[in-house]
């Protein structure tokens, strides 16, 4: 009898431990079998960058990576470099009609489209990076780029900013204003506009072409963006003279954009992630450029004996004289560029007044010896 008991107990015991393990290989089984149920969501981003330039390049690479980490993998995204999928100067339209739902460029690409859209990227003489973000996020700016998108099913978004960027290669000395006169220089946006009124030529060219027109002479002179940029695409090869400031990129934001359709279809968990990530990306490409701009600039005038300069004032003060008019001129002939300036114009004295007294008040004291 007592064998029996114990037989009983012990089998009693053997039986609890076989329905734990059962449901405790239920439970793993139902909550791999949830995780498997998780829809991955498959986007396409088409950039306007060549293949892993660097701020620009890797900046949508790593957006891109940040946000299917984030979204736990339900947010996949495949980057296409300019050329892969479309041309660069087509990522607009090809977000706008839904071949890709996702773009990584600049606003003053579009300007053909929408004239507006060049505030959205930088203005000559205009906002800083600094400056810019708080137009677009506490100035009225964002809720005036969303209007002039609509038309075309897309949400934009900063993305990143370059800072204020050189003035860019020249493969001669300038010394005044007359040797910018003539010359063939590669510059989008409003800046190319500018250049026209003071007796240069603008082109517009993307980026896989500025290299090869800067050595084979069919451009005097280009801008890009920077030392940390410059550096990497090898312009010193084709050019000595290296000049600053950028007058005409003090700020040049870099967008996201979004196929309207596609975003809202997001659940709302997913709309927050892809904000949330798009705003640690603005930041990250500033940080970025700003630490490396420096070590960049030193390799190139101490490594490959680049020439770096000033642009003469007399320059200068017409190029900052013909921005004026330029800006003027857009707006009056575009009731879109009117309302955008406008606000443009009502931030900027504001800002550069405390500016005055802050920033660069405590970099020319940080100057003093």
């Amino acid at each position: 009898m007592n064998k029996i008991i114990r037989w009983g107990k012990w089998a009693l015991v053997g039986m609890t431990t076989v329905l734990l393990v059962a449901c405790g290989g239920s439970e793993e089984k139902e909550t791999a079998s949830v995780e498997q149920k998780v829809d991955t969501i498959h986007w396409k981003m088409v950039t306007t960058w060549p293949k892993n330039a660097p701020g620009m390049g890797t900046g949508a690479e790593t957006l891109a990576q940040n946000i299917k980490e984030m979204s736990n993998g339900r947010l996949d995204i495949k980057v296409y470099a300019a050329g892969e999928l479309v041309p660069a100067l087509e990522v607009f339209d090809a977000v706008s009609r839904g071949t890709a739902q996702m773009g990584h460029g600049t606003a003053y690409y579009w300007k053909g489209k929408i004239p507006a859209a060049q505030f959205f990227s930088t203005v000559p003489f205009g906002f800083n990076a600094q400056e810019f973000n708080a137009w677009v996020g506490e100035g009225g700016g964002l809720a005036l780029w969303e209007e002039i998108y609509a038309p075309f099913n897309l949400i934009p978004m900063v993305a990143g900013n370059a800072g204020v960027q050189m003035g860019g290669w020249f493969n001669k000395e300038i010394n005044s204003l007359a040797d910018f006169q003539g010359l063939k220089i590669r510059m989008p946006g409003l800046g190319g506009e500018v250049l026209e009124k003071v007796g240069a030529s603008s082109i517009n060219l993307p980026a896989s072409e500025v290299f090869t027109a800067l050595q084979t002479g069919t451009i005097d002179a280009t801008e890009w963006v920077g030392p940390y940029n410059d550096l990497a695409f090898g312009l010193y090869k084709a050019a000595k003279y290296y000049y600053y400031p950028g007058w005409h990129e003090p700020g040049s934001a870099v967008e996201a954009i979004f196929n309207k359709d596609a975003f809202e279809a997001l659940p709302k968990d997913l709309k927050a992630i892809v904000r949330s990530a798009v705003q640690q990306a603005n930041l990250a490409m500033l940080n970025e450029f700003t630490a490396r701009n420096n070590a960049a600039l030193q390799t190139l005038v101490n490594e490959h004996n680049v020439i770096l300069k000033p642009f003469p004032e007399d320059l200068l003060i017409a190029l900052k004289k013909a921005s004026s008019e330029t800006l003027e001129a857009l707006a009056a002939n575009d009731p879109q560029s009117q309302k955008v300036y406008d606000s443009f114009k009502s931030f900027l004295g504001p800002v550069s007044e405390w500016h005055d007294v802050s920033e660069r008040a405590y970099i020319n004291a940080r100057a003093l010896e």
